[in-house]
């Protein structure tokens, strides 16, 4: 859900007080097309089109979100007022060059983690691959909305979604007394992670009736021993794994073939390129 308030205090920040810049061209009935100068899985057409809205500007939506776009492709087609295109332009343009970056980024890490469990994973299990709350302020739920438009798993959204009992926790409380206040302070309907540097740690974790474990900046070799001694001790099915920190593309496959079910990444958002979107009037 896109709110009004949203989109009035994205233009603010943009138009301000004496918009000059715009306003230069006489305000006239204009065509114009935005399209990408590059390959790219698209994302943030839902913003774009509830700017477009505001604007009073008519379009042509012509990709759908997570659709794959080879450069040159059209992604609208616009008709308005001259004025009102200027002024939304940079502001549409932000967000899908931005949106689509993460979604492309993502995909790529989707598609390598497909291809190395396909090739190598002897359970034949693909983990998924999921974003984190390192986002940026404001605009979080469009940047998840991008993982989910390259193949990803947005992970939470915000600290409600579930709790998440981290090192610091652990730190102050100890494992067990942090999991008991969390069960006793939490409905049944929302899972508990216990975040776990040690395989022992992680065993017990998922002994004392974990949701899921987040073995932390551990190397794939020390996941699959995680991942055997809980076979052993028939604690497996109980759980969900999740691996986060250290991970790259680089090391990606080892990830992929350990026996994760999720890889947890910041990079997928915070280290994607922008993709070159651009917007041409083409009233002629």
């Amino acid at each position: 859900m896109i709110l009004q308030k949203e989109i009035e205090l994205f233009l603010e920040e943009d138009l301000r007080e004496d918009d000059v810049s715009c306003t230069l061209v006489k305000s006239q009935n204009v065509s114009a097309v935005i399209f990408v100068k590059e390959d790219c899985i698209v994302s943030g057409l839902e913003i774009a089109s509830a700017i477009l809205d505001y604007m009073k500007i008519g379009y042509e939506q012509k990709k759908m979100p997570g659709d794959f776009a080879k450069a040159g492709d059209v992604l609208y087609e616009l008709n308005g007022d001259s004025v009102s295109i200027l002024r939304a332009e940079r502001l549409v343009l932000n967000f899908l060059s931005h949106l689509s970056g993460i979604a492309t980024n993502t995909a790529d890490y989707v598609k390598i983690v497909k291809e190395a469990a396909g090739e190598k994973s002897e359970s034949g299990k693909v983990p998924k691959i999921a974003a984190t709350r390192k986002t940026t302020p404001g605009i979080r739920k469009f940047e998840k909305k991008a993982v989910l438009d390259g193949g990803g798993d947005p992970h939470r959204q915000s600290l409600s979604d579930m709790v998440m009992i981290k090192d610091n926790h652990i730190e102050i409380m100890g494992l067990e007394q942090a999991f008991s206040e969390a069960k006793r302070q939490t409905s049944f309907s929302k899972k508990i992670e216990i975040e776990a540097d040690t395989k022992e740690q992680a065993v017990r974790a998922a002994e004392i009736g974990a949701d899921i474990i987040l073995l932390d900046n551990m190397s794939p070799q020390q996941i699959r021993e995680v991942v055997a001694l809980m076979e052993q001790k028939d604690l497996r099915n109980r759980v969900l794994l999740e691996a986060s920190g250290g991970i790259r593309k680089e090391n990606l496959k080892e990830y992929a073939t350990s026996g994760i079910d999720v890889i947890s990444l910041s990079a997928v958002t915070n280290a994607a390129d922008w993709i070159d979107v651009g917007l041409d009037i083409a009233n002629k």
